[in-house]
């Protein structure tokens, strides 16, 4: 049977696994305290490391004597940043960083020295002994400023301080926009911030002195890429190196990267031979980052008088701090995510990325698309006033359908757009709140969507980007080894659901080793919301192909064609007579005692994408998770206040797999996107030090700020996926700074174009002012309209 004949029979079926809400498989362990992260492990021998940080955010190493510390009872080494100068970086691209500073430092709170000891307290006294002179250079901490800097280099090599440029240009934009009926144009700014996980960055290395290898216990959403980093910093191996994930305690993007901890603690461990272990302060979290890039955003849209969009351009500055890490593919992403959700032809894209003596941002969740949705859903909204048309028509007369195609050629084939954004209008009943309400109270609405994995290998190499394994057997059930990282976001019992159904087998009866480098095999990692339908896919395979021999066997043992049989409640039987079936685990029996073990292995690659064009293996997809959203706001006039007081959101995720789950996905995205819309900003101030490195000065919204939720998952299925299934982790969160904004807009009739939105921002907004600058030192970045704070 063809696959277009499978997927249309799964469809319509009911299935007994997939599709329901189930606990967690290691539910009970965490809430109970059972569950076992990387800084509870403890070694024989195990050592304690420190690392020494730099106190400023640029300059020139002179002296780093450490023969004081090496003395100190209880101190084992110290290493400096000479130990290993190989740089490294993101699949090697671009490398600039080291495990610790080579002769000079380029952002605050940067490792100059590690200590390996054998208690923290011992460390940290060891710290206090490390001398350490640096000629300090003047420290570049806006993006416009190092844009325009040709002298003061962070890089040697980057000339104005420039790592990377991308340009994307479709169609005739400058004719689209000279024909438009309206044109609306804004400048846009959304700040830094860091992706505040609750488990900090913790690593330990156990070197074996006997094997030449080393085992690195990490708190990583990329096992494989991991090791192959490890690998060509400290010179070894790459089947010398297993790298193991313990349970993460949320990742979000940040944890897609090695840290300079990881390096650090394998050169150590190697030195000494023992066991080390180094786990980040919450300082050190933030200095380190790898959260949200800052970014400076120009935008022009332009509308015919129906409504139709004819153009879109866009101009963006990132804001990329001291490393190279994940910059270039969120530039590449923010450039592919302008293409959707609606149907637009004319598009150009002009992005630059340039460093700064500030930490490094990375892949946080939904990278690219806060940046892209916060401006394009506000000039939509914009461009809906000009027009005379409400905001949600505008985007119903936009928005992509099941078949669009690009102007790039990449293919939507499947979307319910247009079924989330009459729901979320149904539900927050728009159409009769929308400018409707008391001044001070307003609504508004956004709109987005996110790629399920992508054309973008990590390896350089023609491997599969999921592989699976899986073991039947009666000892152990059917146990599943798949490379995906369980960050939080439940993928662990997403994929034992997978195999259960695919087996007609209790979830009880299917074991998950994950994200280990000797048991599992490859996998392209946690990001990009990939796990659900990447290495779902491989695990559906995997299944398929274990499950074909069992059918084998226990046809020949019913005397039936293969093809006759059917899987239920753990009984193998005849479509055709009742009479003859087997229980699947005498199945399984049968076959270990005629051929042994029951295997399967199972892959997926996403389609390679089409065309020719500058970036093409960034952003496209083979399935894209859409989203809408609605945000009504109460704003105090007389402090500028916002308080988002209900929020609607309707997400087309394809076949939930495990609704429960979903929900949660969805509401916490959304609860990231309204800490950066009203709190979250890393604060840098003019030497480069970060003024807010902790949970207590840097906000995040708890519980009791959250507005009620109404969140709904839309009758979707997707046939190119494992079991209808795709992204939803991450599309939520990015458009929820715009429809912030939006309803602030239409609450007091201010614009707010970037963020946070402060009550500050707000209310000089509703007084005339500019939201900054009164206090604040500005500096202007060459957009028409933007600025960047530098306290």
């Amino acid at each position: 049977m063809d696959q277009d004949s499978v997927h249309t029979r799964e469809q319509v079926r009911e299935f007994d696994i997939v599709g329901k809400s189930v606990p967690r498989v290691e539910g009970f362990d965490k809430v109970t305290g059972r569950a076992e992260f990387t800084d509870d492990i403890d070694l024989h021998g195990l050592l304690y490391a420190k690392v020494y940080c730099s106190p400023v955010a640029h300059g020139k190493i002179t002296k780093v004597d450490i023969s004081k510390a090496e003395k100190h009872p209880g101190v084992v080494a110290v290493i400096t940043g000479q130990e290993c100068t190989t740089p490294y970086s993101v699949n090697n691209l671009m490398p600039t960083e080291t495990a610790l500073a080579v002769d000079k430092v380029v952002y605050f709170g940067e490792g100059i020295a590690a200590v390996a000891a054998i208690s923290e307290q011992i460390a940290a006294e060891a710290l206090e002994l490390i001398e350490v002179e640096i000629d300090e250079l003047v420290p570049i901490v806006t993006a416009p400023e190092a844009e325009q800097s040709s002298d003061n280099l962070i890089h040697d090599f980057a000339k104005n301080n420039t790592n990377h440029t991308a340009n994307q240009h479709f169609g005739d934009v400058d004719d689209a926009l000279a024909k438009s009926d309206v044109v609306v144009e804004e400048s846009f700014y959304t700040s830094m911030v860091n992706g505040a996980f609750l488990e900090p960055q913790s690593v330990v290395a156990d070197y074996d002195p006997g094997k030449a290898k080393i085992t690195v216990y990490n708190c990583n959403q990329l096992p494989h890429m991991l090791q192959h980093t490890i690998s060509k910093t400290i010179g070894m191996p790459v089947d010398d190196i297993r790298v193991i994930i313990p349970n993460v305690g949320g990742g979000f993007g940040g944890k897609s990267e090695a840290t300079p901890s990881v390096l650090t603690a394998c050169i150590l461990s190697r030195k000494i031979g023992r066991p080390v272990k180094l786990t980040y302060g919450r300082d050190e979290v933030f200095y380190q980052n790898k959260g949200r890039h800052a970014c400076h955003l120009e935008l022009k849209l332009g509308f015919n008088k129906d409504g139709t969009i004819q153009a879109l351009d866009l101009n963006v500055l990132l804001d990329g701090g001291a490393h190279s890490g994940w910059g270039f593919v969120v530039l590449w992403f923010i450039a592919a995510l302008t293409h959707l959700p609606y149907k637009v032809r004319n598009i150009r894209y002009d992005g630059r990325r340039v460093y700064t003596n500030k930490p490094t941002p990375g892949a946080q969740r939904s990278f690219g698309g806060v940046q892209a949705r916060t401006a394009v859903e506000s000039c939509f909204d914009m461009a809906a006033e000009e027009l005379g048309i409400n905001p949600y028509e505008l985007r119903m007369i936009n928005a992509v359908e099941t078949g669009y195609k690009c102007p790039s050629v990449v293919e939507v084939r499947h979307a319910e757009f247009k079924k989330c954004l009459s729901t979320v209008a149904e539900r927050s009943d728009f159409a009769a709140k929308y400018r409707q309400l008391p001044h001070g109270r307003g609504i508004g609405m956004a709109a987005g969507h996110y790629s399920s994995g992508g054309a973008f290998l990590l390896y350089n190499s023609s491997r599969a980007h999921s592989t699976a394994n899986i073991r039947v057997d009666t000892e152990a059930g059917a146990t599943v080894f798949c490379g995906v990282t369980d960050i939080g976001q439940g993928s662990t019992t997403v994929m034992s659901q997978i195999a259960a159904e695919v087996f007609a087998i209790p979830m009880r009866k299917v074991n998950f080793v994950c994200a280990d480098t000797l048991l599992a095999p490859m996998d392209n990692g946690t990001m990009d919301s990939r796990a659900t339908y990447g290495a779902g896919h491989a695990v559906k395979n995997a299944a398929l192909d274990a499950k074909h021999k069992i059918l084998e066997v226990a046809a020949a043992h019913l005397g039936v064609r293969m093809e006759h049989l059917q899987c239920r409640g753990e009984i193998i039987s005849s479509i055709y007579d009742d009479n003859r079936f087997l229980n699947f685990w005498d199945a399984v029996r049968i076959h270990q005692d005629i051929k042994g073990t029951v295997f399967g292995t199972g892959d997926y690659t996403p389609p390679q994408p089409r065309g020719d064009y500058e970036g093409k293996i960034i952003g496209p997809s083979p399935a894209f998770g859409f989203t809408a959203q609605v945000a009504e706001v109460d704003v105090d006039l007389r402090t500028g206040q916002v308080k988002v007081l209900k929020y609607w959101e309707a997400t087309d995720c394809g076949k939930a797999v495990n609704p429960a789950s979903v929900e949660g996905q969805v509401e916490g995205g959304i609860a990231m996107g309204l800490g950066q819309a009203l709190i979250e900003e890393i604060v840098v101030d003019r030497k480069g030090r970060v003024l807010n490195p902790n949970l207590h000065d840097y906000k995040i919204p708890t519980t009791m700020d959250m507005p009620e939720m109404d969140t709904v998952i839309v009758d979707a299925y997707d046939p190119t996926s494992a079991f209808g299934g795709k992204e939803v982790g991450e599309a939520p969160t990015g458009p929820v700074c715009a429809a912030v904004m939006n309803a602030v807009y239409d609450a007091v009739g201010v614009r707010l174009t970037e963020t946070p939105i402060t009550p500050e921002k707000v209310f000089r907004a509703m007084r005339g002012q500019h939201s900054r600058g009164l206090e604040m030192e500005t500096t202007t970045i060459g957009f028409a309209n933007a600025n960047v704070r530098a306290v």
